[in-house]
């Protein structure tokens, strides 16, 4: 059974800092691009930043240069570092696991900026 986890959430002041991890199991995740989504209340779902097998980055323009995200194949683990983040960072943040012929998504976790 194909699971993926979302851990690292939590409640941080502006200016604040967390770090995401996203592992999978029941999946060699070394063959699979990985995306980290966020959905605040109200709005749609968007894509944060992805990493695809071979490790090349894809960001938003909102989270450049405040959000960084790295794999470790070995530990089957997805990362999104979270620096300066502001109260428009609050979201359930997804990751979700995808080749061309199949995708994974886990359950999410909240982050919550607020002082």
């Amino acid at each position: 059974q194909v699971q993926l986890v979302e851990s690292g959430g939590g409640l941080v002041q502006p200016g604040g800092s967390l770090r995401l991890s996203c592992a999978a199991s029941g999946i060699r995740f070394s063959f699979y691009a990985v995306g980290w989504y966020r959905q605040a209340p109200g709005n749609q779902r968007e894509l944060v930043a992805d990493i695809t097998s071979g490790g090349r980055t894809n960001y938003a323009d909102s989270v450049k240069g405040r959000f960084t995200i790295s794999r470790d194949n070995a530990k089957n683990t997805v990362y999104l570092q979270l620096n300066s983040l502001n109260p428009e960072d609050t979201a359930v943040y997804s990751c979700n696991a995808r080749t061309n012929v199949r995708e994974y998504w886990g359950q999410g976790t909240q982050v919550t900026v607020s002082s």
